[in-house]
């Protein structure tokens, strides 16, 4: 395909806006960072190019540096072109004003105060000689290190006795590491990444008209039947039904709207535009990383298009829980109503290089597994960029599908309303719900103003993180609020492959493995699925620093990446900071930790199996390696000789990877699902809402989103969330015909 041809069906550009002016950090504390930088991602230069910089940048004889490229050519499959290599070797993180740019955008709006406050700690410490002694092993400040000093010293922090050390590792490795490829001129052209998709379908999105909010001192007022926090999946569906039921709907969200010719947008803009908190929010203690859609439609803008029904032991669990609708067939029927509307189907699916791989390794070695379903309308849907948002308009999320349904019923929308409270009459002794409150901002941020909905009921669809928040910052005293939460955590094993697979091509998520998902006997275990293969999300978890990650990068074309998805056992909280901003209190428990092994130890004999070259387990152990023998066998037909997964060089490594374990602190984790927060109960005693999602000592007021799940789904959480927000805005429905409350 021509570069016009490309040009001609890319999306158009999104702009940021400018991060503040306000300068986050000392002078001192950006030299010490910037230092980190330049070691973590750093300059490479041959002979007399080297000439006259200085010791942040690593210099090689001619026929050293020739040496090492030719290294590089000959052990990636389809190397980058001698322009491109030499590049991006030669480019280190701080070269480009991009990346100090968005480093600083990342330090004020997205990182945590309290966990910036530890960063500069840090950093500071490493500014003294006594703090470069004990972090460093040097009395030279790190600023004054060359950059093989310092490589050496920050590579040892991630084995450091010291958990604020290993901590910081972790934490400043991986965000250097995503900005820099988030920002390089030269990495995408250096991995053959293209910014747009090589088969993107340009699609047609719906025409929607926004509330747009007059200038004023005073709220602004609107009125309505029923007033919906939130666009994701949950607020879509009760959007739609309580539209079509022929009430006033008046739809509100803290984020934007893009429509698809925006998309999908690049990594660096996404993260910002898109996604909560940058697309990465720690827990307190940085056990796990959790990424959420911010943006209108919601998680449904940003998800994989997996959609799954709830499995019948979860079912049963909830229903022993006192819900009996679980077990019914309403239930099954809400199920499939939400899947028909979004055409569900396996039917479709073609599997990209690293799904087949998944299902074939499981079948090789007799583990259960299967296709999973896409809500994609019916039809095919191969894009590995949809986690930036749907250019061609196919997957069938609230953008495309619940909201213009409900739009043409007549339900209005609001977009960048922050909902801060549930407003209640002071006339009732009830906790009688009449509206929300909150700030609207315009679209360029120039502009905003209070406004009020009234309404004669309250949906709170603002997702796991938020919703609990507005319930506590409403006034509401249930000690439950906020608890129960799960994350479905998940940690990784890539593999490296023998040949050019391009792995951002292709649907995302088409295949899981099951085998694994009642490890306890109580329907506790993990499920074995593929990741999404972009630069930003996937290279910063892979280990090393320096010329090492660079190499390892440029194999990316040659990757792939599953994950072990938990049914979390246990769970942790989510709560407001000072600032209003959810603080998320979770650590993987043991047991979830030991499953979370388990699938990690599985997916290693599927690659195995399957003839991946090199293995990584993200938790500090070495990379497996195949040997030449073993690659002449994986290459040989000669089957009856093959040992497979029990090659004694392989079981070592496993046994080192299940012995070095996933501890707490000092492993990645990351959660794309959050549920539980709200969770629904037959008693207020242990759960925020009843049956019908109506929430414990207030009328008029409901909660339809992910937060409401009794326990994990253990599952992608899209149908569940749509099929259980089905049921409950039915019975609005119902409640507003009747002009009166269930119970």
């Amino acid at each position: 395909m021509s570069a016009q041809q490309l040009t001609s069906i890319a999306p158009l550009p999104t702009t940021l806006p400018q991060p503040p002016q306000d300068e986050t950090l000392t002078p001192d504390q950006w030299a010490t960072l910037l230092a980190v930088a330049e070691t973590v991602i750093p300059s490479l230069l041959r002979g007399e190019q080297a000439a006259g910089t200085g010791a942040s940048k690593f210099k090689l004889p001619e026929s050293e540096y020739d040496a090492l490229v030719q290294g590089i050519r000959d052990g990636v499959v389809e190397p980058p072109d001698e322009v491109a290599l030499t590049d991006y070797l030669a480019e280190s993180a701080v070269d480009y004003a991009g990346f100090r740019q968005e480093l600083q955008r990342t330090l004020t709006v997205n990182v945590r105060k309290d966990a910036l406050q530890g960063m500069t700690f840090v950093l500071n410490t490493l500014n003294t000689r006594l703090g470069s002694l004990v972090f460093n092993g040097s009395i030279r400040p790190i600023t004054e290190q060359s950059v093989g000093d310092r490589t050496a010293a920050i590579q040892g922090w991630s084995e450091a006795y010291l958990t604020p050390l290993r901590q910081a590792h972790q934490a400043l490795t991986q965000m250097i590491k995503s900005t820099w490829i988030r920002t390089s001129p030269t990495a995408g052209r250096a991995l053959g990444f293209p910014r747009n998709p090589v088969h993107r379908n340009a699609g047609k999105g719906y025409d929607y008209e926004f509330i747009q909010v007059p200038t004023g001192s005073e709220p602004y007022e609107l009125e309505t039947d029923v007033v919906i926090v939130g666009s994701g999946c949950g607020a879509g569906v009760a959007a739609k039904n309580l539209a079509e039921s022929g009430h006033r709907v008046i739809v509100v969200d803290k984020g934007l709207y893009y429509p698809p010719e925006y998309l999908p947008m690049t990594e660096l803009h996404a993260g910002q535009l898109i996604f909560e908190g940058g697309g990465y929010q720690p827990s307190n203690d940085t056990s796990i990383t959790v990424t959420a859609g911010s943006t209108w439609g919601g998680g449904g803008t940003v998800n994989w298009s997996a959609s799954i029904q709830t499995q019948a032991y979860v079912r049963q669990e909830w229903a022993d829980q006192g819900l009996d609708f679980f077990t019914s067939s309403a239930y099954q029927d809400c199920l499939d109503r939400v899947c028909r509307r979004m055409g569900v189907s396996a039917e479709h699916v073609e599997h990209n290089f690293g799904n087949h791989a998944l299902l074939e390794g499981a079948r090789r070695l007799g583990y259960a597994a299967q296709t999973v379903p896409q809500n994609t309308g019916g039809t095919k849907h191969a894009c590995g960029y949809c986690t930036l948002g749907c250019g061609a308009a196919e997957k069938q999320g609230p953008v495309v599908s619940w909201l213009p349904d409900a739009a043409r019923a007549g339900a209005r929308f609001v977009e960048g309303y922050q909902v801060s409270r549930v407003l209640f009459d002071d006339k009732s002794n009830e906790n009688d719900a009449i509206g929300v409150a909150g700030t609207w901002k315009s679209r360029d941020g120039q502009t905003s103003r209070e406004v009020v909905v009234k309404a004669k009921k309250v949906v709170i669809s603002a997702g796991t993180l938020w919703s609990p928040l507005i319930l506590l910052e409403s006034g509401l005293k249930n000690p439950q609020i906020g608890r129960n939460l799960k994350l479905h955590p998940v940690s990784w094993i890539f593999a490296i492959w023998p040949k050019e697979i391009r792995p951002w091509e292709g649907s995302i998520l088409t295949a899981a493995c099951d085998e694994f998902q009642n490890l306890d006997g109580q329907g506790h275990g993990t499920k074995l699925e593929c990741m999404v293969m972009l630069p930003s999300w996937t290279l910063p978890l892979l280990p090393g620093l320096g010329l090492d990650f660079k190499k390892r990068a440029l194999k990316m074309k040659q990757m792939t990446g599953y994950i072990s998805l938990v049914r979390d056992k246990d769970s942790g909280r989510v709560y407001p900071d000072r600032f209003g901003v959810p603080k998320i209190a979770y650590s993987p428990s043991a047991t979830d930790r030991a499953h979370c092994m388990e699938g990690l130890i599985a997916l290693a004999k599927i690659c195995y199996v399957m003839g991946a070259e090199e293995i990584y387990a993200i938790n500090g152990t070495r990379p497996y390696v195949r040997s030449q023998q073993e690659r002449q066998a994986v290459d040989s037909s000669a089957t009856e000789t093959d040992v497979g997964v029990n090659d004694p060089r392989f079981r070592e490594w496993l046994a080192e990877v299940k012995a070095a374990g996933l501890p707490t602190p000092g492993s990645n984790f990351a959660s794309a699902h959050q549920m539980g927060s709200c969770r629904m109960g037959a008693s207020k005693a242990d759960s925020v809402v009843g049956p019908t999602g109506r929430v414990w000592g207030a009328d008029n007021l409901y909660v339809a989103d992910a937060s409401v799940f009794p326990s994990a789904s253990g599952v992608n959480p899209m149908v569940t969330n749509m099929a259980i927000s089905d049921w409950i805005s039915r019975g609005i429905a119902k409640e507003l015909d009747r002009g009166k409350p269930s119970r």
